[in-house]
């Protein structure tokens, strides 16, 4: 049996693989957007959701995002709709979906509250870009926020703060139990405009 880390590995090698081949990657976007009908509903027709407080998928990293879908189809993450709706998913379908989302542009949110962007922007800098990077385009194993949905982030935060069964990460959670309730508004606030 294949560890998970191996697992990993494969489909990180795999996602290179297609990405570097125009054709490849064409071929698996128009696979990947054919198989996320189903997602549109939550998730919009490009990956940028409409509803706020359900995560925009569009410009994941698609070696991250393919490995959070498999976390929902084995049990490591768990949501009662997602992971029932992942288990249906061929492993073919998952690996094209991460691969159409990675591909489309994010649509980043103007902010209207300059005293709230800026120290958002500046709790950014002190505490999350270090991970997640100066632009918030995370990489294969941490998540992109830059454009992000700010009910989710907000919401993702107050979960990684009370260390739950959704969000336990313990790097995320150590930095989350920091944080006060303003500074999670700022934040929230700051990363959807962010591009």
């Amino acid at each position: 049996m294949t560890s998970l880390s191996a697992y990993a590995a494969d489909n990180a090698e795999r996602v290179r693989q297609v990405i570097g081949s125009a054709a490849a990657f064409d071929k698996a976007r128009l696979a990947g957007k054919k198989a996320a009908f189903f997602c549109v509903n939550c998730h919009g027709e490009d990956g940028n959701s409409a509803n706020d407080n359900i995560p925009n998928l569009a410009g994941q990293n698609a070696v991250y995002l393919l490995n959070q879908i498999e976390r929902f189809a084995d049990g490591r993450r768990q949501d009662e709709f997602m992971s029932g709706l992942i288990k249906v998913l061929k492993p073919e379908d998952r690996f094209n979906m991460a691969i159409y989302y990675s591909g489309q542009p994010v649509t980043a949110k103007p902010g209207k509250n300059s005293a709230a962007m800026a120290k958002g922007k500046q709790l950014y800098d002190g505490i999350c870009k270090g991970c997640h990077g100066a632009q918030g385009y995370g990489g294969e194993k941490i998540a992109r926020l830059a454009g992000q949905r700010p009910v989710y982030l907000s919401h993702s935060l107050e979960q990684y703060r009370k260390g739950t069964k959704l969000r336990s990460d313990p790097i995320m959670g150590s930095i989350a139990r920091r944080l006060k309730d303003e500074d999670i508004a700022a934040l929230a606030v700051y990363i959807p405009t962010m591009k």
